[in-house]
């Protein structure tokens, strides 16, 4: 297939599916080697920059998605008549630290790290997509597993799951830390995506 086509080709698959697609399955499609799907959807994104396209591709772990431009979310949540996320609490976002940093873990851990029950907590996250369930520990009980989700990296606009800053060393108190922390408590309009509801 020539190069231009392929271009093409992973265009039409991303704007087809509407949903994230496994680079993997793209390149058996093409015929081509994952690699040069990267390299292909790498090339799309800046084109789409250069010409201040209203689209993007972004990469979710090992797949990719088509999706709007973030700068135009005000029009997009205009025209599709979307309302404006609640923020998350500071429980929520204490527990979405917890599993995202040491995923997959079980609900004790995440109560034990915290130090209180956090079933509602877990419950909200889930049914928000930020995070699901992974399977069972093999422990007496099996306890479900936990972790975080494609619609997590997607809400905060990493790739992959390593793109999260480093903690702090055990003692050290993180200046910039408290400063986003006070920062986020502050602003009541950070949106979790443009599309949720």
């Amino acid at each position: 297939m020539e190069e231009i086509n392929i271009f093409a080709a992973i265009e039409a698959i991303l704007f087809s599916s509407g949903d994230s697609v496994e680079k993997s399955r793209i390149a058996q499609a093409l015929g081509i080697t994952d690699d040069q799907v990267d390299e292909a959807a790498d090339r799309l994104v800046d084109d789409y920059k250069a010409q201040n396209r209203g689209i993007t591709i972004i990469r979710l772990g090992t797949a990719y998605q088509m999706t709007a431009a973030k700068a135009y979310a005000p029009q997009i949540r205009t025209v599709m008549d979307l309302r404006r996320n609640t923020p998350l609490s500071q429980a929520a976002l204490e527990v979405l630290a917890v599993v995202a940093y040491n995923q997959p873990v079980t609900k004790a851990f995440v109560e034990q790290v915290r130090g209180v029950d956090c079933s509602g907590v877990i419950g909200s996250l889930t049914a928000k997509g930020l995070i699901e369930e992974k399977g069972r520990l093999e422990l007496p009980g099996r306890p479900l597993l936990y972790g975080t989700t494609e619609h997590f990296l997607r809400c905060f606009n990493i790739s992959d799951i390593d793109e999260l800053p480093p903690l702090p060393e055990d003692g050290e108190k993180s200046g910039d830390a408290q400063e986003a922390q006070d920062a986020g408590s502050k602003d009541e309009d950070v949106q979790m995506s443009v599309f949720d509801e």
